[in-house]
């Protein structure tokens, strides 16, 4: 994906999280990109506390989808994902993630909050941990005042 595509779904999703807001969830937000880098496949907000947008979005597409077209796809999601939503990820065989904004500033912004206790633990690690390599790109500073400004404010 260009530099412009990964912009450009990053807002999407950071607008999914925006509508997860609205509905009084937490706000985070996931689309998945076909391997065209263009078509949105699918896209998901947060539901609760065990079900991320990433790791529900990841299931359906599972579901959905093949495991062979799944691997040209991209998970598109404003945070980084947590080690359930990366290995979700890695078992539904989603290729290529690309994320807004690290887990570190996420907890820099929750603080100690119950309802996010972040895992220390990023999804490079979990992937590497794997037998398949799945691309990561991120954090994409050009869009993660964006999405953390959906954050200030949430969590306190």
């Amino acid at each position: 994906m260009s530099p412009e595509q990964v912009q450009r779904h990053l807002r999407r999703a950071n607008e999914v999280a925006r509508h997860a807001l609205s509905l009084g969830r937490h706000p985070f937000g996931a689309v998945l990109v076909a391997p065209d880098g263009e078509t949105v496949l699918a896209e998901q907000g947060n539901v609760d506390t065990v079900n991320h947008a990433e790791a529900v979005l990841a299931r359906s597409a599972a579901q959905n989808f093949s495991a062979d077209y799944l691997w040209g796809c991209t998970l598109v999601t404003t945070v980084e994902p947590c080690a359930m939503c990366a290995g979700t990820q890695y078992w539904a065989h989603i290729g290529r993630l690309v994320f807004g904004m690290t887990e570190q500033r996420l907890l820099a912004l929750t603080g100690s909050h119950q309802e996010n206790p972040t895992l220390d633990l990023p999804c490079r690690t979990v992937f590497a941990s794997g037998q398949k390599a799945v691309e990561v790109i991120g954090p994409v500073e050009a869009v993660a005042e964006e999405i953390a400004a959906l954050h200030r404010g949430f969590w306190t």
